[in-house]
C-alpha cells in the first residue's frame, strides 16, 4: 500500500465561497462580499458598496451557514478523515479592528468543529482564505499597511484560544503567493483602495503588492511563533498556489525564463516560510522591477522564528513558458501560460496534467524535506442531470483517479505525503470567476448563476466513487 494508514483523505472548501450568511449574526463585509458574479468570458467586478441591481454570489453561496450539519454528515458518509475549511475573519471581527470578538461568529465555528468531531473528522483550518475585511481595504489599502499585522495577530490569538481543543492543523494564508501576481491584488493583498470596476482592470502596483506580501510574511511568522510557544499541539502550515511550469522548448532562453518564473511564482513565498529568510534570487528581481521592501529591524529575526511545520499547496494544472511570442496562450488559475501540445484541457481551458502532480510533489519534497499535503485539486466542469435524474460525472472521476495514481507514485518515490483534500467537495462559488456553473463537488447543490435554486443537495457519481477510494485507502480507484 502506498498511502500511510493515517493518511488524511478529505475535501476542501472556503468560507467565502460556500458559507453564505454574509451579514448574519453580526458578520461584517469581506472583499468577497463586494465581488459580483462573472464568468470565464466576463470578469466579475469589485464594488465599494452593495449595488441592488447586481448579484453578489457569496452573500448566499450554497448556504453552509444553515446546512452545515447536513453537509458534514455527507462528508462523513464519504468517509472523510479531514475537512479543510476556513474561518470568515469578518464573522469574528466585523471590520477587523474591534477589540472584542463577535460571540455569535465564534459560536458558529464551535458548532461546525463539534459536528466534525462527532463524525471523527479532523478540521484543517485556513485562517485567512481570500476574505480580508473590506473595511481594511478602504481604510488602510489592505496589507500595504503594516497595521494589518496587529489586526491579524489579534484575530489569530482569539481563534487559537477558542479552538485550541478542537483544531490541530492550521494554515495561515490561502495561496499566499497570489500576492506575487496582479490578480492577487483583490483576492489576497487587498491593495485596491478606492477602486470599483472589473477585477481584471485594477491598476497593478508591484511595489504595493510585494510590500503587502512582506506584511503577510511577518503576520504569518508571528502567528506561527506564538502558536508554537503557547499551543505545542498545533501543527502550522503554509498554503501555496503551485503553478507548475515547463520550458516549452530546449532553447536556453526558455529554460532560463522558466527557471525565473518558477522561482518568483512558486518558490519565493515558501522559501521565506520554510527557510525563514528571503531567497538570494529575490534581490535581482526586486532591483530590476524597482521594488523596495521596507523592513523593520526585527523582521529578519521574526521570519527565522516563525517557520512552518508542513507544506500545503493547490494543484490544478501546469503551463509552459517560452520567450517565443507567437505561441498560443491558455487559461489558468489566476494566471495564464503557454499551451502544452501534449495535454488536454478542461471546459475552462485549464490543462490537465496528472503526471505534473507527481513531478511537483517530488520537487517540493526534495527542496524542503518536510511533510507535504495536497489541499486543493479538482476539475471544474459543467454538471448536467441525466435522463435518470442522476449526475454522471465520469470526467471528474477520471481526473481525480489519474491524480491519485500519480500521488501514489510520488509516495513510492519517497515523498512524505500527509493527505489529500480535493477542492470544492461540495459545489461552491468560483473564486476566479464568481460563478456556480463551474462545479467541482462530489455533492451537487441546486443553485445557479442567476441566484435561483432551492439549495437541495444530491450525491453525484463521484460521491460514491470517492467513498470507495477512501475506504480502500486509495487502493481501489476503479
Amino acid at each position: 500500500m502506498s498511502f500511510s494508514k493515517d493518511f488524511l483523505w478529505g475535501g476542501a472548501c472556503a468560507a467565502n465561497q460556500f458559507e453564505g450568511g454574509w451579514d448574519a449574526d453580526g458578520k461584517g463585509a469581506s472583499v468577497a462580499d463586494l465581488c459580483t458574479n462573472g464568468s470565464h468570458t466576463s470578469p466579475k467586478w469589485v464594488t465599494r458598496t452593495v449595488h441592488p441591481d447586481r448579484l453578489y454570489p457569496s452573500h448566499e453561496a450554497v448556504d453552509f451557514y444553515h446546512h452545515y450539519e447536513e453537509d458534514i454528515a455527507l462528508f462523513a458518509e464519504m468517509g472523510f478523515k479531514t475537512f479543510r475549511t476556513s474561518i470568515n475573519w469578518t464573522r469574528i471581527f466585523h471590520t477587523g479592528e474591534e477589540a472584542e470578538p463577535n460571540e455569535a461568529g465564534l459560536a458558529f465555528y464551535d458548532r461546525v468543529f463539534d459536528c466534525c468531531k462527532k463524525f471523527g473528522i479532523e478540521p484543517l483550518v485556513t485562517i485567512s482564505h481570500y476574505e480580508l475585511p473590506f473595511s481594511l481595504v478602504e481604510k488602510y489599502n489592505g496589507w500595504a499597511d503594516r497595521r494589518l499585522v496587529g489586526f491579524y495577530l489579534h484575530y489569530c490569538k482569539t481563534i487559537f484560544v477558542r479552538y485550541q481543543d478542537k483544531v490541530k492543523y492550521w494554515l495561515t494564508f490561502n495561496e499566499i503567493n497570489a500576492g506575487t501576481m496582479p490578480m492577487g491584488t483583490v483576492l489576497s493583498t487587498g491593495t485596491f483602495q478606492g477602486y470599483e470596476g472589473p477585477i481584471t482592470e485594477i491598476p497593478d502596483r508591484p511595489q504595493e503588492r510585494f510590500q503587502a506580501l512582506h506584511h503577510q510574511f511577518i503576520a504569518s511568522a508571528l502567528a506561527i511563533a506564538y502558536a508554537h510557544e503557547h499551543y505545542p499541539q498545533f501543527r502550522m502550515g503554509n498554503m501555496n498556489l503551485f503553478a507548475t511550469m515547463y520550458p516549452l522548448t530546449c532553447d536556453p532562453d526558455d529554460i532560463l525564463a522558466c527557471q525565473q518564473q518558477m522561482q518568483m511564482v512558486n518558490w519565493f513565498c515558501s522559501d521565506v516560510q520554510v527557510r525563514g529568510a528571503y531567497p538570494y534570487y529575490a534581490s535581482r528581481f526586486f532591483e530590476e522591477n524597482n521594488i523596495h521592501i521596507v523592513m523593520e529591524d526585527e523582521d529578519r529575526d521574526i521570519l527565522k522564528k516563525g517557520t512552518i511545520d508542513f507544506y500545503t499547496f493547490s494543484y490544478y494544472m501546469s503551463n509552459c513558458v517560452t520567450t517565443h511570442a507567437s505561441e498560443q496562450k491558455t487559461a489558468g488559475n489566476l494566471m495564464g501560460g503557454i499551451k502544452n501540445p501534449y495535454l488536454k484541457a478542461s471546459d475552462w481551458g485549464w490543462q490537465i496534467d496528472p503526471k505534473g502532480l507527481r513531478y511537483t510533489l517530488n520537487e517540493i519534497y526534495s527542496r524542503y524535506g518536510i511533510p507535504v499535503m495536497v489541499v486543493e485539486n479538482g476539475l471544474g466542469a459543467y454538471d448536467e442531470k441525466a435522463a435518470d435524474g442522476a449526475i454522471h460525472d465520469d470526467y471528474r472521476i477520471d481526473y481525480l483517479r489519474q491524480h491519485i495514481q500519480q500521488m501514489s507514485e510520488a509516495v513510492k518515490d519517497g515523498v512524505e505525503l500527509m493527505g489529500y483534500t480535493p477542492w470544492g467537495c461540495i459545489d461552491l462559488v468560483s473564486a476566479s470567476t464568481g460563478e456556480m456553473a463551474k462545479r467541482y463537488g462530489f455533492i451537487y447543490v441546486n443553485k445557479f448563476d442567476d441566484g435561483t435554486g432551492d439549495l437541495s443537495r444530491e450525491r453525484k457519481d463521484s460521491f460514491f466513487w470517492y467513498k470507495k477510494v477512501i475506504a480502500s485507502n486509495g487502493e481501489d480507484l476503479s
